[in-house]
Order: structure tokens, then sequence, then C-alpha cells
């Protein structure tokens, strides 16, 4: 167990200075100090190596996302405010954080991403509805979508004017909330 956790600690330390293109099973042997044939026998492939080390950390951020979302008091606050802890998180967290400035192994241009995505965004959008019994749950119908493309761009695409988390979050009221069936 030992070694596992020395080398999933290494491969997001690879991840965070190199971006995914520099994981590799005998990069991350030698980052946790381990042989190539210790990684073998816990991790049958590169990518299932790097996918064990990105859960944890993922489920952490996630929880930090929920932590902060969970303080909004009404539906456009709580989405504002998901979005705006999302993107301060992932620039935060180092990992994370080589996202953008990843090349072609990217998962975030996957083709698949939406798919992946959206299934978390349900989640925030369930546990919201859950902890408010008297809102109506068909407003939140079908915008999960949209919520991951505008997280996903506020993200990948940075500008100037909603650089910081009061900026992107007078973004947000101004352009977003008003056009979702809540506001």
């Amino acid at each position: 167990m030992r070694s596992k956790q020395k080398i999933l600690d290494a491969t997001l330390g690879l991840i965070a200075e190199g971006g995914f293109e520099d994981v590799t099973i005998a990069a991350a042997a030698r980052a946790a100090g381990v042989t190539r044939q210790t990684v073998y026998s816990i991790f049958t492939t590169r990518e299932d190596m790097i996918s064990e080390a990105m859960v944890g950390l993922v489920v952490d951020v996630l929880g930090a996302i929920r932590e902060k979302a969970d303080q909004a008091e009404t539906p456009a606050e709580f989405v504002v405010e998901t979005v705006v802890a999302a993107r301060h998180l992932i620039r935060r967290e180092p990992v994370l954080n080589s996202l953008l400035r990843s090349g072609n192994a990217n998962p975030l241009f996957d083709a698949d991403v939406m798919e992946r995505a959206e299934p978390v965004v349900r989640q925030f959008l369930d546990r919201y509805i859950e902890r408010n019994p008297g809102f109506d749950s068909t407003q939140f119908h079908n915008i999960d979508a949209v919520l991951v493309r505008v997280a996903l761009s506020v993200i990948l695409f940075d500008d100037p004017s909603i650089h910081d988390d009061d900026g992107l979050r007078r973004y947000l009221e101004r352009w977003l909330i008003p056009v979702l069936p809540f506001s």
C-alpha cells in the first residue's frame, strides 16, 4: 500500500510539473523511488495509474466546491458560486491547473468530456434540490450541459475582466443568470 501511494503522489507531481504528456510508467517509478516492475504490479497501464491518481484529488476538489456552493441561499447564487469555486480551486491546485496548459493529452479536450462532466454537475444540482425541498426541481431540468460549457469556458479561456472571483461573479450574474429558468 505504501508503494501504491508513493506512485500516486509521484504521478500527481509529474502532472503538476509537466502535464499529462510527461507521465510515463518509468517517470512515475523514478519519482516514487520504486522500480517499473513495482508500478506494473500495481497498475496495468499508464492510464490506470493516472486515473487512480486523479480520482482522490478530484473527490477532494469536488468536496471543496460543494462546500462553497452549499452556502448559497438561492438557485442563482448556487449556480454562480459553483462556477466561481470550481475555477478558483482549479487555478489553486497545481495538478488541475496543469489542465490549463496541457496540450494533446488534456482530458478536457476529449470527445467524451461532456458525458463525464454532466453527471458530476447533476450531482451538485440534485444536492441543492435535496437541501431545498420547496424548490421546483423542474427549473434545473437540462441545465447541466449549459453549466458544464460555461464552467469550461471560464476555466479555459481567461479574460482580464473576469480574472478575479468577484469579476467572474458579476459576469455570471449579468449574462448567465438572466437566461436560466429560475431567474
